[in-house]
């Protein structure tokens, strides 16, 4: 069998996924189901005084209409969010700078005190249709006491700002990270300090399938069942037991296909508990699918994150010292913190920084829940850093290159920690920010922009070099089995939301085993089949997979190496395996794997710890993390009378450590830089800061990225292999967005250098490109 890691195979879902035969989670439909409609706050902050649902339980076809009151009666619980999990590896530990724990804001499944967002859920209505549940809602009578909301960042941590919780401070993590009274010394004796306050605003996920979810409930069993599409099921599963209060053996977690998920479907939503609970009480399925507009108000966001930086040069141009402050926005509810640890523990980046000292801040505020979404915490680091540097070069003389390449981490320093908590495994940055460099055709860039400026275009290149740290949940399964009719069952704990598991995770096996790729099927998605796993997020899956899936793999071979040789009359240790087959050495007696398999199954004459299946598992906490690492250079033209930037060239050099399968590497990158060019020129979840309200409630004002304003990207793959795991995996789902931001940016700034500008905001929308031109025209002058 050829080798199949490291191969670009096409990819074995699309065919099922691309003729319509995927099962998202809308398209699971039960006998005799129910329909679940949401009604949602209109307001951002408000006392709720009374809901009045008589009305509403009086139309026609309705079966229910919950509220917070009910869910109080019934015992359900607030959904049990870790924000801060167990340490992961690698990660620092945000310890409040006082001594006090951190702070933390519940999330009910139905409110019965306050409202927090526009677009919190606050009661749901069951009827025969959705039509009868949707008409009936609108029959439910909610008395608000209005409030003043905070929605912006920064005001949400100041001492004064309206406070969301009375027993709940807004401002729930405080924390130091570095050296403190080192980096004051440092700034001290510096040449030169450059600044930087930014905002790397909000944005929110925009999957391809929406939110939707089916509860059962099984009387005779007791069992609870909820379908819906996530993350990870196991996660889910432990935390719906929680909320119903019941053992976690009497639920099931079932998901199928996940069109699209970027971190914004890891946590459990309420809607998710909410079903189940409705089943339940009916007797019958309940179903509930978000509507596009509803996504956009309810789905866990991501980003935002107020970041002000100082950078300390000496007079040759060496970096001394880095300090600052970081204010994540979790919203209304405390759901995760980890974007604010990512951001803080890696602001110093690639470069060779003595000292730092972050104040890292998680606040509160009238707006939807952050969670980690595509990179979490590392494209915004990346933003503050890379941006600075640019603006160190222009400030104070020095070419942006040679001044990166002066402070770069050698290779000759790895093992590299950090002055933030961080220790780096391996890398040569210089190599790869010197490859990107020549790959996008650096030094012939002046004549480029000559010829845009005679077409009466500005044109501007940028540069961004990036790290970031993938652990996440360290524990993870796998099974494999071989059956005798031909084809491998490979179990795994992640779960795939398009990053094409069924290919890369059957090219591994396949190896491994000897055996066609097409043979092996991937099994997922299931609690009662999958009893553990971490899911799919920081770049996890095929990393962590690759261990659980080899150590079962070497475990059915040992096995069946055993099995072969009481077949063939030989002694074990002189059976050879190779390529799907088991050979007695030095003769031409073979069986293969399936025979094997087959043998195990049917044979009465092998001993008993040989019988049965021919499989083997793998259950392994995993507590090595990786550092996938790169560089982008981003040229973008501009029309000055409008201020429409366009995006002309792009370039990217990603190391992922092991590419498994570079198609579908390419594939992810492509759409990475995609993502994060998106946030970097168009996309904002924009709130009002006066009154809480969401202004970007549909795809007629959420700007997305379209092919169309693209260009062909350039992309190339480094593997340097990362320590501590079988595949040498650093990872490769993230290396596309996660320098992003920052190299269109800085691309931006440089063709508008000529009019004095050091700095534009995301997004980069011809508006602020316009006034940016003008306001600089008018400080030169």
């Amino acid at each position: 069998m050829p080798q199949s890691i490291g191969k670009p195979l096409r990819r074995k879902e699309d065919l099922r996924l691309l003729t319509g035969a995927g099962r998202y989670s809308d398209d699971v439909n039960l006998p005799g189901q129910a329909y679940a409609y949401v009604l949602r706050s209109p307001h951002a902050h408000a006392r709720i005084r009374s809901i009045d649902t008589a009305a509403a339980r009086a139309m026609p076809g309705v079966l229910a209409v919950l509220t917070g009151a009910d869910v109080k009666t019934d015992g359900l619980k607030d959904i049990p969010h870790t924000p801060i999990p167990m340490k992961p590896p690698a990660d620092i530990l945000l310890i409040n700078r006082d001594g006090t724990p951190h702070g933390y804001a519940p999330q009910a499944l139905l409110p019965t005190d306050r409202v927090r967002y526009v677009g919190q859920q606050v009661v749901m209505v069951v009827a025969e249709t959705v039509a009868a549940a949707k008409e009936a809602a609108e029959r439910v009578t909610v008395d608000y006491d209005v409030r003043k909301p905070v929605a912006a960042t920064a005001e949400a941590a100041k001492p004064d700002a309206v406070q969301l919780y009375n027993d709940v401070a807004n401002v729930c993590i405080d924390a130091d990270v570095g050296d403190g009274e080192a980096t004051k010394a440092a700034f001290a004796r510096a040449a030169h300090i450059a600044k930087i306050e930014t905002w790397a605003q909000r944005v929110t996920g925009v999957p391809l399938d929406l939110r939707a979810a089916i509860g059962v409930y099984d009387p005779a069993s007791k069992r609870h069942t909820l379908h819906a599409g996530s993350g990870g099921v196991v996660r889910q599963k432990a935390e719906l037991a929680g909320i119903l209060g019941v053992p976690p053996a009497d639920v099931r977690v079932e998901c199928g296909d996940v069109g699209g998920n970027y971190g914004t479907r890891n946590a459990f939503y309420p809607e998710f508990a909410l079903v189940v609970w409705a089943a339940k009480r009916l007797g019958r399925p309940v179903k509930w699918t978000c509507e596009r507009t509803e996504a956009f108000a309810s789905d866990y966001q991501g980003r935002d994150q107020v970041i002000s930086l100082e950078l300390a040069l000496d007079d040759k141009g060496r970096f001394l010292a880095v300090r600052g402050s970081v204010i994540c926005n979790t919203g209304a509810h405390s759901v995760m913190y980890v974007p604010l640890v990512k951001c803080s523990e890696l602001l110093t980046s690639v470069y060779r920084v003595p000292t730092a000292h972050i104040r890292a801040r998680a606040t509160l505020s009238n707006t939807p829940p952050t969670s980690p979404y595509r990179s979490a915490g590392r494209p915004e680091a990346m933003f503050a850093i890379e941006r600075l540097i640019d603006i160190a070069a222009r400030q104070f003389g020095h070419d942006r290159i040679v001044l990166r390449r002066r402070n770069l981490i050698p290779p000759s320093a790895q093992p590299y920690a950090n002055p933030l908590g961080m220790t780096y495994d391996s890398g040569d940055y210089g190599k790869i920010m010197d490859r990107v460099i020549a790959l996008a055709d650096w030094k012939n860039f002046s004549k480029r922009r000559r010829e845009s400026k005679r077409n009466g275009k500005l044109r501007g290149i940028g540069l961004a070099n990036y790290i970031e740290s993938t652990s996440g949940a360290p524990r993870e399964y796998a099974k494999v089995d071989v059956l005798p009719e031909g084809r491998v069952d490979v179990t795994v704990g992640t779960l795939s939301s398009g990053q094409g598991h069924e290919t890369s995770f059957a090219q591994c096996v396949g190896e491994w085993l000897g055996v066609g790729v097409d043979s092996i099927r991937l099994i997922q998605g299931d609690t009662d089949i999958v009893p553990v796993g971490g899911g799919s997020h920081s770049a996890r899956s095929m990393r962590m997979a690759g261990v659980v899936m080899g150590k079962a793999s070497e475990a059915v071979i040992m096995k069946a190496t055993k099995i072969a040789g009481h077949v063939l009359e030989a002694d074990a240790a002189d059976i050879a395996f190779t390529k799907g087959h088991f050979t007695v050495k030095g003769t031409d007696r073979s069986i293969g794997l399936f025979e094997v398999a087959h043998a195990a199954r049917e044979r009465n004459d092998l001993p008993d710890d040989l019988r049965g299946p021919l499989a083997a598992d793998c259950d392994e906490l995993i507590l090595i993390a990786a550092f996938p690492f790169g560089s982008h250079v981003c040229e973008v033209e501009i029309d000055p009378d409008t201020g429409l930037t366009e995006i002309v060239c792009y370039t990217a050099i990603d190391d992922v450590g092991r590419a498994i399968n570079p198609l579908i590497l390419h594939g992810q990158t492509h759409g990475g830089i995609a993502q994060g060019v998106g946030q970097a020129l168009w996309e904002h979840s924009h709130y009002d800061t006066a009154s809480g309200q969401l202004l970007a409630g549909s795809m007629m004002d959420y700007a997305m990225p379209r092919a169309a304003r693209l260009p062909s990207f350039t992309t190339e793959l480094s593997e340097t292999l990362a320590p501590g795991n079988k595949l040498g995996v650093r990872g490769g789902g993230e290396g596309g967005t996660t320098p992003a931001l920052a190299v269109v940016v800085n691309a931006v700034v440089d063709a508008l250098s000529e009019y004095g500008v050091i700095h534009i905001e995301m997004p980069v929308t011809p508006e602020r490109v316009w006034w940016a031109m003008r306001q600089g025209k008018t400080k030169a002058a």
